[in-house]
């Protein structure tokens, strides 16, 4: 059976919903999982249930806008500092994480009190 070109975007973005899932099963301090592309456009995102997102959506719009953005941009060091693992980004109130891969970019949200970091990126990396 011959696949469609929207069969396999529908196969893709169910796959970074379960993707998202799992990194949402990884800590009880993951707050977000997503998946943004090249564009800030988000492919799948889970807020943990009971949680009211911190981001008001347009916020997050610009925030999902400058973050492939940041990646793109570190595309020309790699050569030079070898590929980059993950961006930390460290806020009072959350943590966020950004991990690349192929062409999508991880988005994701741990509350501060998480004290295992590298654990969790370790576990998340191996999610995707």
């Amino acid at each position: 059976m011959v696949r469609t070109p929207a069969d396999r975007w529908k196969h893709a973005i169910v796959n970074y919903r379960k993707k998202c899932q799992a990194i949402l099963e990884v800590s009880e301090n993951v707050r977000y999982a997503g998946v943004i592309n090249s564009y800030g456009r988000t492919l799948a995102g889970i807020v943990k249930p009971g949680l009211r997102p911190l981001l008001k959506p347009e916020h997050a719009k610009n925030e999902f806008f400058v973050v492939p953005t940041l990646i793109s941009m570190r595309k020309d060091s790699s050569h030079t500092m070898g590929k980059l693992e993950y961006a930390l980004l460290q806020h009072r109130k959350v943590a966020i994480v950004v991990l690349h891969k192929n062409a999508a970019t991880y988005y994701v949200s741990l509350n501060k009190k998480e004290k295992d970091l590298d654990g969790i990126i370790s576990r998340i990396e191996k999610i995707i």
